[in-house]
């Protein structure tokens, strides 16, 4: 169990995690997710003890990460695949590391098959593709047998096979009753692999749910409509003025409406003769909640004019 209580860390006057606070569950894929910017990083090596918070506390099962006896044994992490030494082999660089905590040749042979890294294993690893590089860190990270795994976008570089493999490995650890915290940017995977989420932005905390209740609180607000007359409705319902609402045409012709109850949108439809085919609450993918959800705490934000200025270039 990793507990995050009250923590923040300034860098000068950038304040990149304020009064953070949530629980990592063991037995569970818990998803790390928030904008650029938005302080994960940073939360991340302050769990590892990689940096001082200005105040609050991190404890992994209880303990500070810097009291830890044999902490590759008790937490596996992968933050930055790259931070190897690139003249050794795959397969020295994780005797070197399996060394400082007297762990036998033997778990090395184990997860280098474990991350399928057999045939390239006496390669120097400076030569590694991304997703090479990728299999070399989680295998890292899973030399000590940790309780507890952190992995900062681990599925970065890998292929689709990879990815698969990872996905299954993460759920398979956790099965078991480990403490699997991951973050990424992938949100088709997370949805995928996690079960629970925490959701940051600018450094504070958005949500600490899991993945259904996090898509069913933003599904649940959004209403699909298609009717004889979608043009029309959408005229007679922009009318309306209910406050915070909010209505989007669809490609298929369709309505979006958010902010407004079906009864309402409905009798607005009965009393001008618009029929109504479909009027059901839309299923949000975890991608369209988190993109609403974290509207609002979006640090770096493309120019919409210089995209269409690249656009127009040929």
């Amino acid at each position: 169990m990793i507990t995050v209580q009250g923590l923040t860390k300034r860098y000068g006057e950038k304040t990149a995690v304020h009064d953070l606070s949530f629980t990592v569950r063991s037995g569970m894929v818990t998803g790390f997710l928030g904008p650029n910017g938005a302080g994960k990083s940073t939360t991340m090596r302050l769990i590892l003890g990689l940096d001082k918070p200005d105040s609050g506390s991190v404890t992994v099962n209880g303990k500070r990460y810097q009291s830890l006896t044999a902490p590759m044994c008790e937490v596996g992490a992968l933050l930055e695949a790259r931070a190897i030494q690139n003249g050794r082999s795959a397969y020295h660089h994780l005797l070197s590391l399996a060394q400082t905590h007297g762990l036998p040749r033997r778990r090395v042979e184990e997860v280098i098959d474990m991350v399928g890294l057999r045939e390239a294993a006496r390669k120097r690893a400076g030569g590694f593709s991304l997703g090479m590089g990728q299999r070399l860190g989680i295998a890292s990270a899973l030399l000590g047998d940790p309780a507890t795994i952190i992995l900062d976008e681990p599925v970065n570089g890998l292929d689709p096979e990879g990815v698969l493999w990872i996905r299954n490995l993460l759920k398979d650890l956790a099965a078991q009753g480990r403490t699997v915290f991951v973050s990424s940017h992938l949100m088709s995977e997370m949805a995928l692999t996690a079960e629970r989420l925490i959701v940051v932005g600018r450094g504070e905390l958005i949500a600490d749910t899991t993945v259904a209740e996090f898509v069913a609180g933003v599904s649940a607000s959004t209403l699909r409509v298609r009717a004889s007359d979608s043009t029309r409705l959408r005229g007679l319902l922009d009318l309306l003025d209910d406050a915070g609402a909010s209505i989007t045409s669809e490609q298929d012709g369709s309505l979006s409406v958010s902010g407004m109850t079906a009864e309402r949108i409905g009798d607005t439809a009965a009393a001008h003769g618009i029929a109504i085919y479909e009027l059901a609450a839309q299923t949000a993918s975890l991608e369209e909640a988190f993109m609403e959800v974290t509207r609002d705490a979006v640090e770096y934000r493309p120019s919409v004019e210089a995209g269409r200025a690249l656009g127009g270039q040929r």
